[in-house]
């Protein structure tokens, strides 16, 4: 696993060394495109209009900033480098808070918060964040943009999530609206939630559509058809009450 950011946990006048290894990743299928005459994979070409050249190499590419319509000024990696002072390339910690005043739709992405040398130092704030029960609050430069991260403390040592900025967060495009509740139905749903409540165990959850995907690849190699399954038949419970009593009943001999 490549390390995705070399960089420092700032806390108090604690300096830390760590690296960043991104924690998560899509196990899906994943496709190529063809070109539906050959069934051979397509390419994209790099095309400049101005100097009529097209397929350009990654070498022949810079990057640049439009700041006026159709004036670009050049920035290299370089530039943006010198931008960044030492508290950007630091994980800087703000302030610490309960996790549970976090609202997760702030969260971005994971990495895994590996020592890099202070190995105590590391451990103390693993240890302090578990025994207070707190995340920290802090900000640091990925890449070329700034970033609010928390850091946490895990069996496995710390964890770092990013965070979308306020304004970042999109309004709901629907404001919900509190209808009128029957005290008899929300209780059938509170007894629907109990009965189907269960701890928290990842390794029981799969993937399935992509293991039918994959399975359904195969059988086209083979030379097989594909067979659409049989849809389930739905029950025709329009009634909320009663929806919710079958589904009661339905859990009760599930168990």
């Amino acid at each position: 696993m490549a390390v995705a950011h070399k960089g420092a946990i700032s806390f108090g006048l604690v300096y830390i060394p760590v690296d960043l290894y991104t924690a998560t990743g899509d196990s899906g299928v994943s496709f190529n495109q063809l070109h539906k005459v050959c069934r051979q994979r397509i390419r994209y070409k790099k095309y400049c209009p101005t100097c009529n050249v097209d397929d350009l190499k990654s070498d022949d590419i810079i990057k640049g900033y439009e700041y006026e319509k159709g004036k670009y000024v050049v920035m290299e990696d370089e530039d943006l480098e010198k931008t960044k002072t030492q508290k950007d390339k630091n994980i800087t910690i703000l302030h610490f808070v309960d996790l549970d005043e976090i609202d997760p739709i702030f969260y971005e992405k994971t990495y895994y918060v590996v020592p890099n040398g202070s190995d105590k130092a590391y451990a103390l704030l693993k240890t302090a964040l578990e025994n207070e029960h707190k995340v920290a609050i802090a900000k640091t430069v990925l890449g070329t943009k700034e970033k609010l991260v928390t850091i946490r403390s895990t069996k496995e040592g710390l964890v770092l999530e990013t965070m979308y900025f306020l304004e970042e967060i999109r309004v709901v495009p629907k404001a919900f609206v509190q209808a009128e509740l029957n005290e008899s139905e929300l209780d059938m749903a509170k007894m629907l939630i109990n009965n189907m409540t269960n701890e928290f165990k990842p390794e029981l959850y799969r993937d399935t559509y992509s293991e039918r995907v994959k399975e359904a690849i195969q059988k086209k190699v083979e030379g097989e058809e594909i067979v659409e399954e049989a849809p389930q038949e739905r029950t025709n419970v329009i009634d909320l009450m009663e929806a919710l009593k079958r589904s009661v009943e339905a859990t009760k001999k599930a168990q």
